[in-house]
C-alpha cells in the first residue's frame, strides 16, 4: 500500500467513532433549505461533540466550530468548512527540520511503554531506505532490556549501533556515538534515551545533559528532538508533552499505535495546543511501519467518502 492508503487504514477506527456522528450533523445543516443560513446552536453543539468523541479536544475543537460559524455566510458546505479548519490547524504547526549538519543528531524521548525504543528501529530503517546512512545510540542505559531490544531492532534496520555496560553514564555514550558517527562517516545519530529514572527531576536533568553534550560535539546538536507519544492514551499524552518540550526541548512529535485507536483526532489537539508538528505516525507492529506524517493526507483519509 502506498502512504496514503496506511494512514487511511490506521485511521478506521477513528473513521467509524468520528465520522457517523459528523455525517449524520453534516447532512442536516446541508439541506438546501439550510445552506445559507447560520449554523444553529443545536448543530453546533453536536458538531463539537462529534469532534471531542475523536479527541480532537475541547480548544480545538472550540476553534473549528467558531470557525465554521463565521465561514458560514459563503454558503459552503459543512464538510468542506470542518476539512478546511483542520487542514490549517495542522499546517500551521509545520516547520522545516534545520539540515545541513553532519551527522544530523535525532534524540528521541517519551516515558516507557510508549514505543519509543521500537519507534528508533523503524526510523533507522526508514531513513535508510531513503537513502541516509544512520547509526543508532542506546543512551537508556538504566534498562538492560531497553539496551537489548534496540541491538535486535539495529540489526532488523541494517545499521549500526552503539551501546555500552548497563548503568554508563548516558552522555558519555552519545558522546561516543557522535564521536563514532563522525570518523565512519554517518550522516544521521538516532539517540535512544530513558523513559523512565527514579524520578521525574532527575529523568529531565538527564535529557538536559546529552542535550548539553551533543551541542558540543556537532553544531546546533539535537537537531531534532521526537517525543513519542501513544494515540491510545489521546489527551493524557498532552501533559507528558508539555513536560518534556520544558526539558529535552521537543520540536516534533511521533504518534505511535494510531492503528490501534479511535482517538486519531489527538493529532489535531498536539498542533492546537502545542503547536508542534508530527513528524511521523507508528501504524503498525512492523519494522516498515512508521511514515512521515502529512497533514493533506490525514484530513483527506478521515474525511474520504469511499473506502
Amino acid at each position: 500500500m502506498g502512504v496514503f492508503d496506511r494512514i487511511k487504514q490506521s485511521l478506521t477506527r477513528t473513521k467509524e467513532q468520528f465520522v457517523e456522528r459528523f455525517d449524520d450533523v453534516v447532512q442536516r445543516a446541508d439541506e438546501p433549505a439550510k445552506r445559507n443560513r447560520p449554523v444553529d446552536l443545536e448543530t453546533i453543539e453536536a458538531l463539537e461533540e462529534a469532534l471531542i468523541s475523536a479527541d480532537v479536544g475541547v480548544a480545538a475543537a472550540g476553534r473549528i466550530v467558531q470557525a465554521v460559524r463565521a465561514k458560514r455566510i459563503r454558503g459552503e458546505s459543512l464538510r468542506v468548512l470542518v476539512k478546511e479548519e483542520i487542514r490549517a490547524i495542522l499546517r500551521a504547526a509545520e516547520h522545516p527540520v534545520a539540515n545541513g549538519h553532519k551527522p544530523h543528531v535525532v534524540m528521541v524521548v517519551g516515558v516507557n511503554g510508549t514505543g519509543k525504543t521500537t519507534t528508533v528501529g523503524k526510523l533507522a530503517r526508514l531513513l535508510k531506505d531513503a537513502g541516509r546512512v544512520p547509526m543508532i545510540c542506546a543512551a537508556d542505559t538504566f534498562r538492560a532490556a531497553a539496551v537489548e531490544q534496540l541491538e535486535i531492532w539495529a540489526t532488523r534496520a541494517g545499521v549500526d549501533i552503539i551501546r555500552a555496560r548497563a548503568g554508563a553514564d548516558p552522555a558519555a555514550v552519545v558522546f561516543d556515538a557522535l564521536a563514532a558517527g563522525k570518523a565512519r562517516g554517518r550522516d544521521v545519530v538516532i539517540v535512544d534515551t530513558a523513559g523512565r529514572l527514579h524520578t521525574r527531576v532527575n529523568l529531565m536533568s538527564e535529557l538536559d545533559k546529552i542535550r548539553r553534550v551533543a551541542s558540543r560535539e556537532v553544531e546546533g546538536a539535537p537537531h531534532q528532538v521526537l517525543l513519542v507519544l501513544d494515540a491510545t492514551v489521546g489527551q493524557n499524552g498532552l501533559s507528558q508533552a508539555r513536560e518534556f518540550t520544558g526539558a529535552a526541548g521537543v520540536n516534533g512529535i511521533v504518534l505511535t499505535k494510531l492503528d490501534g485507536t479511535a482517538k486519531g483526532g489527538i493529532a489535531v489537539a498536539i498542533a492546537h495546543d502545542l503547536k508542534l508538528p508530527i513528524r511521523y505516525v507508528g501504524v503498525g507492529e512492523a519494522i516498515d511501519d512508521l511514515i512521515p506524517f502529512s497533514p493533506d493526507d490525514y484530513v483527506d483519509a478521515l474525511f474520504e467518502d469511499k473506502w
